[in-house]
């Protein structure tokens, strides 16, 4: 067995909302300053999803004050508080990198209308949509 199996083993299953490329995210992530921990939200557009098992990552893209910013999340990281979802889109492409030459209104994704409905109901708490469990293999 090699090591990375067993890293996968260790990890076990976690709890993540069913998501997909299009859908907007709110990541909360733990950050740490010196002693201190807070938590720091990171809302944007799911533009792909990769990898498998304990080594799945996907990436979240925002414009922030004019600026394209993409960060990477392994879905299996310690520094990840939770996840919620605000929006599901409605997209034909499973990467979106097309999306960092849009700007403005071309770089709207279509929304769900049935997803409309639900998160409307889900407002008021805090767990907007169905959970999967990640396997650990």
């Amino acid at each position: 067995m090699n090591i990375m199996e067993k890293i996968k083993r260790e990890q076990g299953l976690r709890k993540v909302p069913l998501f997909r490329p299009g859908d907007t995210l709110r990541i909360h992530t733990k950050i740490r300053e010196g002693e201190k921990e807070r938590i720091q939200m990171f809302e944007g557009i799911v533009i792909r999803r990769r990898g498998s098992g304990a080594s799945e990552t996907f990436t979240v893209r925002k414009v922030s004050y004019g600026v394209g910013v993409e960060r990477l999340f392994p879905l299996s990281s310690p520094f990840i508080d939770r996840i919620e979802v605000v929006t599901k889109g409605r997209v034909r492409r499973a990467h979106l990198t097309y999306l960092r030459k849009r700007s403005g209104k071309a770089a709207r994704i279509q929304v769900e209308e049935q997803w409309q409905e639900v998160a409307k109901e889900y407002a008021g708490g805090t767990d907007a949509g169905a959970l999967e469990t990640a396997p650990a293999n």
